[in-house]
Protein backbone atom coordinates (compact mmCIF):
# COMPACT_ATOMS: atom_id res chain seq x y z
CA UNK A 1 0.00 0.00 0.00
CA UNK A 2 1.72 3.41 -1.03
CA UNK A 3 2.23 5.45 1.82
CA UNK A 4 -0.08 7.80 3.04
CA UNK A 5 1.14 11.72 2.84
CA UNK A 6 -0.46 14.01 5.29
CA UNK A 7 0.07 17.81 3.57
CA UNK A 8 -2.77 17.27 1.59
CA UNK A 9 -4.50 20.80 0.52
CA UNK A 10 -7.37 19.51 2.70
CA UNK A 11 -4.76 19.83 5.46
CA UNK A 12 -5.18 23.80 5.40
CA UNK A 13 -8.06 23.92 5.14
CA UNK A 14 -8.77 25.09 8.86
CA UNK A 15 -12.21 26.04 10.92
CA UNK A 16 -10.52 29.71 10.87
CA UNK A 17 -10.00 29.79 7.18
CA UNK A 18 -13.54 27.94 6.35
CA UNK A 19 -14.62 31.56 8.16
CA UNK A 20 -12.61 33.67 6.65
CA UNK A 21 -13.48 32.60 3.27
CA UNK A 22 -17.77 33.50 4.25
CA UNK A 23 -16.14 36.58 5.26
CA UNK A 24 -14.66 37.81 2.28
CA UNK A 25 -17.81 37.73 0.56
CA UNK A 26 -19.67 39.28 3.08
CA UNK A 27 -21.47 36.49 5.07
CA UNK A 28 -20.03 36.59 8.50
CA UNK A 29 -20.65 33.33 10.61
CA UNK A 30 -21.46 33.43 14.30
CA UNK A 31 -18.87 30.95 14.72
CA UNK A 32 -20.93 27.69 14.63
CA UNK A 33 -19.29 25.07 12.37
CA UNK A 34 -20.55 21.88 11.56
CA UNK A 35 -18.54 19.69 9.15
CA UNK A 36 -21.22 17.37 7.08
CA UNK A 37 -20.68 14.28 5.57
CA UNK A 38 -18.55 14.67 2.25
CA UNK A 39 -15.00 12.96 1.41
CA UNK A 40 -14.87 14.33 -2.12
CA UNK A 41 -14.93 18.05 -0.83
CA UNK A 42 -15.31 19.58 2.26
CA UNK A 43 -18.71 20.48 2.78
CA UNK A 44 -19.98 23.08 6.13
CA UNK A 45 -23.03 24.03 7.81
CA UNK A 46 -22.29 27.47 9.04
CA UNK A 47 -24.16 29.71 11.85
CA UNK A 48 -24.76 33.00 10.53
CA UNK A 49 -24.85 35.93 12.12
CA UNK A 50 -27.82 37.52 10.50
CA UNK A 51 -30.13 34.79 8.91
CA UNK A 52 -30.27 31.33 9.10
CA UNK A 53 -27.35 29.26 8.47
CA UNK A 54 -25.66 28.49 5.18
CA UNK A 55 -23.76 25.54 3.83
CA UNK A 56 -19.97 25.89 2.07
CA UNK A 57 -18.68 23.69 -0.14
CA UNK A 58 -15.00 23.66 -0.58
CA UNK A 59 -13.84 21.73 -3.66
CA UNK A 60 -11.27 19.45 -4.00
CA UNK A 61 -7.90 21.22 -6.02
CA UNK A 62 -7.77 20.02 -9.37
CA UNK A 63 -10.18 17.84 -9.78
CA UNK A 64 -12.54 20.17 -11.76
CA UNK A 65 -11.86 23.19 -13.67
CA UNK A 66 -13.33 26.40 -12.92
CA UNK A 67 -15.30 25.95 -16.30
CA UNK A 68 -16.91 22.70 -15.21
CA UNK A 69 -18.00 24.15 -11.95
CA UNK A 70 -19.13 26.79 -13.73
CA UNK A 71 -21.11 24.50 -16.28
CA UNK A 72 -22.85 22.31 -13.48
CA UNK A 73 -23.72 25.39 -11.57
CA UNK A 74 -25.83 26.56 -15.14
CA UNK A 75 -27.56 23.35 -15.26
CA UNK A 76 -28.66 23.57 -11.93
CA UNK A 77 -29.95 27.22 -12.44
CA UNK A 78 -31.97 26.22 -15.61
CA UNK A 79 -33.46 23.48 -13.21
CA UNK A 80 -34.45 25.77 -10.49
CA UNK A 81 -36.19 27.93 -13.28
CA UNK A 82 -38.35 25.34 -14.24
CA UNK A 83 -39.19 24.96 -10.71
CA UNK A 84 -37.83 21.50 -10.36
CA UNK A 85 -36.60 20.96 -6.37
CA UNK A 86 -33.29 21.17 -6.87
CA UNK A 87 -30.15 23.12 -4.62
CA UNK A 88 -28.60 25.79 -6.59
CA UNK A 89 -25.52 27.59 -5.30
CA UNK A 90 -26.35 30.88 -4.46
CA UNK A 91 -25.12 34.07 -6.31
CA UNK A 92 -23.63 36.55 -4.20
CA UNK A 93 -21.82 39.73 -5.60
CA UNK A 94 -21.90 38.53 -9.12
CA UNK A 95 -20.83 35.15 -9.01
CA UNK A 96 -21.39 31.30 -7.87
CA UNK A 97 -17.89 30.37 -7.66
CA UNK A 98 -15.33 31.49 -5.01
CA UNK A 99 -12.27 31.65 -4.02
CA UNK A 100 -9.97 32.27 -0.69
CA UNK A 101 -6.49 31.45 -0.01
CA UNK A 102 -6.46 29.06 -2.60
CA UNK A 103 -9.54 26.91 -2.27
CA UNK A 104 -12.47 27.54 -4.34
CA UNK A 105 -15.75 27.66 -2.70
CA UNK A 106 -19.75 27.77 -3.30
CA UNK A 107 -21.97 28.46 -0.91
CA UNK A 108 -26.01 26.98 -0.27
CA UNK A 109 -28.81 27.67 1.46
CA UNK A 110 -29.47 24.85 4.29
CA UNK A 111 -32.17 22.11 2.96
CA UNK A 112 -33.38 19.94 5.35
CA UNK A 113 -35.06 16.48 4.73
CA UNK A 114 -35.22 12.78 5.13
CA UNK A 115 -34.21 9.74 3.46
CA UNK A 116 -37.16 8.53 0.83
CA UNK A 117 -39.44 5.75 1.80
CA UNK A 118 -38.85 3.74 -1.49
CA UNK A 119 -41.26 1.05 -0.94
CA UNK A 120 -43.80 3.85 0.18
CA UNK A 121 -46.98 3.97 -2.51
CA UNK A 122 -46.17 7.02 -5.07
CA UNK A 123 -42.43 7.95 -4.06
CA UNK A 124 -40.38 6.63 -7.04
CA UNK A 125 -43.58 7.87 -9.26
CA UNK A 126 -43.15 11.01 -7.98
CA UNK A 127 -38.84 10.96 -7.66
CA UNK A 128 -39.82 9.54 -11.97
CA UNK A 129 -41.60 12.66 -12.73
CA UNK A 130 -38.80 14.61 -11.22
CA UNK A 131 -36.23 13.12 -12.69
CA UNK A 132 -37.88 13.43 -15.95
CA UNK A 133 -38.11 16.46 -16.09
CA UNK A 134 -34.29 17.14 -15.18
CA UNK A 135 -33.55 14.97 -17.79
CA UNK A 136 -36.04 16.94 -20.32
CA UNK A 137 -33.74 19.75 -19.63
CA UNK A 138 -30.42 17.96 -19.86
CA UNK A 139 -31.44 16.96 -23.28
CA UNK A 140 -31.15 20.82 -24.73
CA UNK A 141 -27.62 21.43 -24.79
CA UNK A 142 -24.37 18.97 -23.80
CA UNK A 143 -21.97 19.88 -21.79
CA UNK A 144 -18.96 21.04 -22.97
CA UNK A 145 -16.23 21.35 -20.22
CA UNK A 146 -17.48 17.79 -18.53
CA UNK A 147 -17.01 14.65 -19.07
CA UNK A 148 -19.03 11.91 -20.04
CA UNK A 149 -19.57 8.28 -18.63
CA UNK A 150 -17.59 5.60 -20.47
CA UNK A 151 -15.96 2.86 -20.30
CA UNK A 152 -12.56 3.88 -20.63
CA UNK A 153 -12.89 6.42 -17.77
CA UNK A 154 -15.28 4.55 -15.39
CA UNK A 155 -13.20 1.33 -16.39
CA UNK A 156 -10.23 0.99 -18.07
CA UNK A 157 -8.26 3.98 -16.49
CA UNK A 158 -9.41 2.71 -13.03
CA UNK A 159 -8.13 -0.72 -13.42
CA UNK A 160 -4.59 0.12 -14.79
CA UNK A 161 -4.62 3.18 -11.83
CA UNK A 162 -5.19 0.48 -9.57
CA UNK A 163 -2.81 -2.48 -11.53
CA UNK A 164 0.13 0.28 -11.44
CA UNK A 165 0.03 1.61 -7.87
CA UNK A 166 0.37 -1.82 -5.40
CA UNK A 167 -2.98 -1.11 -3.80
CA UNK A 168 -3.98 -4.99 -4.63
CA UNK A 169 -2.07 -7.14 -2.38
CA UNK A 170 0.46 -9.32 -4.51
CA UNK A 171 -1.26 -12.59 -4.32
CA UNK A 172 -4.12 -11.51 -5.83
CA UNK A 173 -2.88 -9.06 -8.43
CA UNK A 174 -3.24 -11.35 -11.34
CA UNK A 175 -6.64 -12.67 -10.56
CA UNK A 176 -7.87 -9.29 -9.80
CA UNK A 177 -6.52 -8.33 -13.28
CA UNK A 178 -8.31 -11.43 -15.33
CA UNK A 179 -11.15 -10.88 -13.80
CA UNK A 180 -11.75 -7.19 -14.36
CA UNK A 181 -10.70 -7.89 -18.03
CA UNK A 182 -14.32 -10.21 -18.02
CA UNK A 183 -16.09 -7.22 -16.48
CA UNK A 184 -14.97 -5.15 -18.81
CA UNK A 185 -15.44 -6.99 -21.65
CA UNK A 186 -19.56 -7.69 -20.35
CA UNK A 187 -19.79 -4.19 -19.98
CA UNK A 188 -18.59 -3.76 -23.97
CA UNK A 189 -21.24 -6.52 -24.56
CA UNK A 190 -23.79 -4.93 -22.85
CA UNK A 191 -23.06 -1.61 -24.60
CA UNK A 192 -23.04 -3.11 -28.20
CA UNK A 193 -26.63 -4.20 -26.94
CA UNK A 194 -27.72 -1.39 -26.15
CA UNK A 195 -26.69 -0.01 -29.59
CA UNK A 196 -26.68 4.16 -30.57
CA UNK A 197 -28.14 5.88 -26.95
CA UNK A 198 -29.13 9.22 -26.52
CA UNK A 199 -27.06 10.77 -23.97
CA UNK A 200 -27.85 13.98 -22.17
CA UNK A 201 -26.55 15.69 -18.86
CA UNK A 202 -27.76 13.91 -15.49
CA UNK A 203 -27.76 14.24 -12.23
CA UNK A 204 -24.80 11.35 -12.10
CA UNK A 205 -24.71 10.47 -8.63
CA UNK A 206 -28.53 9.48 -8.38
CA UNK A 207 -28.65 7.16 -5.20
CA UNK A 208 -30.86 8.06 -1.88
CA UNK A 209 -28.29 9.51 -0.19
CA UNK A 210 -28.57 12.56 -2.66
CA UNK A 211 -32.22 12.94 -2.60
CA UNK A 212 -33.98 14.31 0.64
CA UNK A 213 -37.95 14.15 1.20
CA UNK A 214 -40.08 16.40 2.67
CA UNK A 215 -43.81 16.89 3.19
CA UNK A 216 -43.39 18.99 -0.36
CA UNK A 217 -41.50 15.91 -2.09
CA UNK A 218 -38.25 15.00 -3.07
CA UNK A 219 -35.79 17.59 -3.96
CA UNK A 220 -32.43 16.35 -5.24
CA UNK A 221 -29.03 17.45 -3.70
CA UNK A 222 -25.47 17.77 -4.96
CA UNK A 223 -24.62 17.77 -8.52
CA UNK A 224 -20.68 17.69 -8.03
CA UNK A 225 -20.90 14.59 -10.77
CA UNK A 226 -23.11 15.66 -12.99
CA UNK A 227 -21.52 14.79 -16.50
CA UNK A 228 -22.88 13.23 -19.88
CA UNK A 229 -24.39 9.80 -20.16
CA UNK A 230 -27.13 7.63 -20.71
CA UNK A 231 -30.56 8.88 -18.65
CA UNK A 232 -30.29 4.82 -17.13
CA UNK A 233 -27.70 5.81 -15.29
CA UNK A 234 -29.79 8.46 -13.39
CA UNK A 235 -32.50 5.28 -12.69
CA UNK A 236 -30.69 2.26 -11.84
CA UNK A 237 -29.12 3.38 -8.10
CA UNK A 238 -32.70 3.63 -7.15
CA UNK A 239 -33.47 -0.22 -7.79
CA UNK A 240 -32.86 -2.91 -5.34
CA UNK A 241 -33.87 -6.38 -4.04
CA UNK A 242 -35.12 -9.29 -6.58
CA UNK A 243 -35.65 -9.02 -10.03
CA UNK A 244 -39.48 -8.96 -9.59
CA UNK A 245 -38.93 -6.22 -7.24
CA UNK A 246 -36.82 -4.26 -9.32
CA UNK A 247 -39.16 -4.29 -12.20
CA UNK A 248 -42.25 -3.30 -10.05
CA UNK A 249 -39.51 -0.16 -9.21
CA UNK A 250 -38.87 0.04 -12.35
CA UNK A 251 -42.42 0.15 -13.70
CA UNK A 252 -43.37 2.87 -10.42
CA UNK A 253 -40.34 5.01 -11.70
CA UNK A 254 -40.96 5.30 -15.02
CA UNK A 255 -44.63 5.78 -14.74
CA UNK A 256 -43.47 9.30 -13.68
CA UNK A 257 -40.78 9.98 -15.88
CA UNK A 258 -42.52 9.38 -18.98
CA UNK A 259 -44.97 11.77 -18.23
CA UNK A 260 -42.31 14.20 -19.05
CA UNK A 261 -39.61 12.53 -21.21
CA UNK A 262 -39.50 9.29 -23.23
CA UNK A 263 -37.12 6.30 -22.06
CA UNK A 264 -35.39 3.77 -24.37
CA UNK A 265 -36.17 0.86 -23.41
CA UNK A 266 -32.77 -0.53 -25.02
CA UNK A 267 -30.77 1.44 -22.00
CA UNK A 268 -32.02 -1.01 -19.58
CA UNK A 269 -29.21 -3.52 -21.25
CA UNK A 270 -26.80 -0.94 -19.38
CA UNK A 271 -27.79 -1.93 -15.90
CA UNK A 272 -25.90 -3.94 -14.81
CA UNK A 273 -22.93 -2.58 -16.91
CA UNK A 274 -23.28 0.39 -15.32
CA UNK A 275 -23.43 -0.77 -11.93
CA UNK A 276 -20.15 -2.89 -13.17
CA UNK A 277 -18.14 0.03 -13.88
CA UNK A 278 -19.35 2.33 -10.49
CA UNK A 279 -18.39 -0.53 -8.71
CA UNK A 280 -14.78 -0.21 -10.26
CA UNK A 281 -14.51 3.01 -10.44
CA UNK A 282 -15.47 3.17 -6.66
CA UNK A 283 -12.17 1.42 -5.84
CA UNK A 284 -9.82 3.39 -8.22
CA UNK A 285 -11.29 6.66 -6.66
CA UNK A 286 -10.76 5.99 -3.02
CA UNK A 287 -7.19 4.51 -4.40
CA UNK A 288 -6.66 7.91 -6.39
CA UNK A 289 -7.48 9.82 -2.86
CA UNK A 290 -5.51 8.08 -0.33
CA UNK A 291 -2.89 10.99 -0.15
CA UNK A 292 -6.02 12.71 1.74
CA UNK A 293 -5.42 11.83 5.66
CA UNK A 294 -9.62 12.02 5.31
CA UNK A 295 -9.66 8.77 3.24
CA UNK A 296 -7.21 6.42 5.16
CA UNK A 297 -10.19 7.16 8.45
CA UNK A 298 -12.52 6.72 6.39
CA UNK A 299 -11.76 3.52 4.62
CA UNK A 300 -9.53 1.56 6.99
CA UNK A 301 -10.77 -1.78 5.48
CA UNK A 302 -8.87 -0.59 2.00
CA UNK A 303 -5.72 -2.44 2.36
CA UNK A 304 -6.89 -5.48 3.63
CA UNK A 305 -6.69 -8.68 1.88
CA UNK A 306 -10.59 -9.37 2.48
CA UNK A 307 -11.17 -6.18 1.10
CA UNK A 308 -10.11 -6.97 -2.39
CA UNK A 309 -11.25 -10.81 -2.20
CA UNK A 310 -14.79 -9.47 -2.04
CA UNK A 311 -14.16 -6.91 -4.88
CA UNK A 312 -13.26 -9.77 -6.62
CA UNK A 313 -16.34 -11.98 -5.61
CA UNK A 314 -18.80 -9.03 -6.19
CA UNK A 315 -16.64 -8.61 -10.24
CA UNK A 316 -17.60 -12.49 -11.16
CA UNK A 317 -21.33 -11.98 -10.12
CA UNK A 318 -21.64 -8.66 -12.12
CA UNK A 319 -19.67 -10.84 -15.14
CA UNK A 320 -22.91 -13.46 -14.62
CA UNK A 321 -25.48 -10.74 -14.07
CA UNK A 322 -24.22 -8.81 -17.28
CA UNK A 323 -25.60 -12.01 -19.54
CA UNK A 324 -28.58 -12.07 -18.34
CA UNK A 325 -31.69 -10.36 -20.18
CA UNK A 326 -32.39 -7.21 -19.35
CA UNK A 327 -35.29 -5.91 -16.74
CA UNK A 328 -38.55 -5.08 -18.72
CA UNK A 329 -40.65 -2.11 -18.53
Amino acid sequence: MPPMHTQHPFSLLTPDTVLDALDSIGRSSDGRLLALNSYENRVYQAGMEDGPPLVAKFYRPARWTDAAILEEHAFVAALVEREIPVVPALNINGRTLHEYNGFRFSVFSKHGGRAPELDRTGTLEWMGRFLGRIHAVGALAPYQHRPSLDIQSFGVEPVEFLLAHDFIPLELVEVYRGVAALALDGVRRCFDRAGDVKILRLHGDCHVGNVLWTDAGPHFVDFDDSRMGPAIQDLWMLLSGERAEQTRQLGDLLAGYEDFYDFNPSELHLTEALRTLRLIHYSAWIARRWDDAAFPVAFPWFNTQRYWQDRILELREQIALMDEPPLHC
